[in-house]
This record gives structure tokens, C-alpha cells and sequence, in this order.
């Protein structure tokens, strides 16, 4: 793996992993009043431009990590959206 490769692998994991313990505590307290629900409508919709990007590229470092974010998004954006 190159220096470049390793950079991008290892802001891949660091911005991916930020959110678990968001979507933890979510799930654990059922508790999303303090949540932007704008600001998870907009991430998501960057973050699954972000998969797009990627595929069409070929950068199946980009694709993944952004996968995974917008699946723990989601969840959050979800239970925001139940009103839980």
C-alpha cells in the first residue's frame, strides 16, 4: 500500500468509525430530539454521492467507507424519522 493509500484508508476508517458512537447511544436511548434532521437528510444524500463518485472511479476504498457511513447514517436518520 502506498503512503497516499495508506492516508485515504486511514481517513477512511477515522470518518467512518466518528459514527458509532452516535448510532450506539441512538439505539441505546432511542433519543434523537437533539439530532438535526436537515443536517442527516443532507449527509446522507453527500454521503451516497460520495458511493456514486466512487463507483464510477473505481475507488473501492471510497465506496466502501462511504457505504458504511451511510448505513450508520441511516439508522440514525431512520429512528429520527420515527420520531423515536
Amino acid at each position: 500500500m502506498t503512503y497516499t493509500a495508506s492516508i485515504g484508508a486511514l481517513a477512511a476508517l477515522l470518518t467512518t468509525v466518528a459514527f458509532v458512537p452516535q448510532v450506539v447511544r441512538v439505539i441505546r436511548t432511542r433519543d434523537t430530539h437533539a439530532i438535526s434532521l436537515f443536517m442527516y437528510l443532507l449527509f446522507s444524500l453527500g454521503v451516497a454521492l460520495w458511493c456514486v463518485y466512487g463507483l464510477l472511479l473505481g475507488l473501492w476504498p471510497v465506496v466502501v467507507a462511504n457505504v458504511i457511513t451511510l448505513a450508520l447514517a441511516l439508522v440514525v436518520l431512520v429512528l429520527k424519522l420515527r420520531g423515536n
